[in-house]
């Protein structure tokens, strides 16, 4: 018999909100985590890959948990960008529809500190922060955590290996009979650290079905490519998912920007996302994402945390990531909610012997991706200067004795025809028309 949440522990109010946001089956982190954090007072450390249905394994429990006779806040939760920030107040939000008196607040950084100020000052129980704008709230004096029962660090590996002095000095102003719970995809030296440092001696360890559920859904590839081919072959895979919706991770903003450019360049519907652009720049690009207005965002490892959307069919690595919980992080933006997705990663010849370690750290299998014969990509590229072409826009101050003569130069020939000579000329610009004339012949002969 499959379990409900109120077996797990969860009253009618919480359940009923989950019932009408068609949520009835509870996740393997969900079963492990909720009656622990309901019943249990211990600290607890939970090793969750994204896409598990963390924030409910904790925010349900804590939102229970709550006492709505104490006007002070209770429980913290912090993230490591407002991106996941917001999405984990919008989730608590959601699951706290049916409890009207619960007050929930959303303290993250990259947007006016006033409002949020003025915020505080009414009764909160609950609030989402991001580490900055926290400490930047508690040195103006505007909030008081000295009564908090609960700190919750989600993605804590990528926030103590970022932001790990300013989550150091919140825990400083944090009362020491609290409550830690403490999420990360794995458990790296640093975060064995600070569990030793900012945890109870007695921590219990919670572990998902790691083998299944992090990677459900994920056909993991990677392709050999020589430096020289690596943008073209790119471009010839982004080609072949026309329509489709992914995220490219690059290592630093710098190749974010370049990158971002050349798929501009070539017509791509595309945008950059990355921790130099303003929140309300980051915030616009995401909901045309979303909204499927642009279909390929290129983005930084911390600049993608919290992007929370269905329909992502592929992530691509154009940089091999330097850690284990950065791949589960990048991998884990597609085959959300059930879906099926594809993790890409493009490697040149002396990383391949990394793909090895990658499989027996985190239990998954790669498959290499043939990348495309010289044929291919050429005639990709030629497909790209059509697309380039096709998109350009009409330059309306050419004048019209000017258009009149180059309309008499082609006026005799058919549209077929001119498509032969535009193409003939491309070839021969490119430098590949020897290329395909070969492929042709070969192709003739067989």
């Amino acid at each position: 018999m499959l379990k409900q949440f109120s077996d797990l522990g969860i009253n009618e109010h919480l359940e009923q909100s989950l019932v009408d946001l068609q949520i009835s089956v509870p996740t393997d982190i969900q079963k492990k985590t909720i009656p622990i954090v309901l019943n249990r007072k211990e600290d607890v450390v939970v090793i969750a890959k994204t896409g598990t249905g963390k924030t409910a394994a904790f925010g349900l429990p804590l939102l229970q948990l709550i006492d709505l006779e104490n006007s002070s806040i209770q429980a913290l939760i912090l993230a490591p960008t407002r991106e996941l920030g917001q999405q984990i107040y919008n989730n608590l939000e959601s699951y706290a529809t049916d409890s009207p008196q619960l007050s929930i607040a959303s303290v993250c950084g990259g947007i006016p500190i006033k409002p949020q100020i003025e915020r505080l000052k009414t009764t909160t129980h609950l609030v989402v922060a991001t580490p900055g704008r926290l400490i930047d709230l508690i040195k103006r004096g505007a909030i008081d955590i000295k009564n908090l029962k609960y700190l919750v660090l989600d993605e804590a590996d990528e926030m103590v290996s970022a932001l790990k002095e300013e989550v150091d000095a919140i825990i400083k102003h944090l009362p020491k009979t609290r409550r830690t719970l403490l999420f990360t995809a794995t458990m790296s030296g640093i975060i064995k650290q600070l569990v030793q440092n900012y945890m109870s001696k007695h921590v219990l360890h919670i572990e998902a079905d790691m083998a299944t559920v992090g990677h459900q859904g994920i056909d993991h590839q990677y392709v050999v490519v020589e430096p020289i081919e690596k943008l073209e072959v790119l471009l010839h895979f982004l080609n072949s998912k026309e329509g489709e919706r992914g995220i490219i991770f690059c290592k630093t903003k710098a190749a974010v920007n370049k990158l971002a450019k050349n798929l501009a360049i070539n017509k791509f519907s595309s945008s950059a996302i990355h921790g130099s652009l303003t929140q309300g720049i980051r915030d616009r690009i995401m909901e045309q994402f979303r909204a499927g207005y642009i279909d390929i965002l290129v983005a930084t490892d911390l600049a993608a945390r919290g992007i929370d959307v269905k329909e992502v069919s592929y992530v691509v690595n154009y940089h091999l990531p330097d850690t284990y919980d950065a791949y589960v992080h990048r991998s884990g933006r597609t085959a959300r909610a059930g879906a099926k997705g594809l993790s890409l990663t493009i490697l040149q010849k002396e990383e391949v012997i990394d793909i090895a370690d990658f499989e027996n750290e985190l239990g998954i299998v790669f498959k290499e991706f043939i990348k495309a014969d010289a044929q291919s990509i050429e005639e990709n590229n030629g497909l790209l200067w059509a697309k380039k072409i096709f998109k350009t826009k009409p330059n309306r101050e050419v004048s019209e004795d000017f258009k009149a003569k180059i309309k008499t130069i082609f006026h005799h020939l058919t549209k077929e025809e001119l498509v032969d000579k535009i193409v003939a000329n491309y070839l021969t610009q490119s430098g590949s028309e020897k290329l395909i004339s070969e492929a042709s012949k070969k192709t003739k002969t067989k």
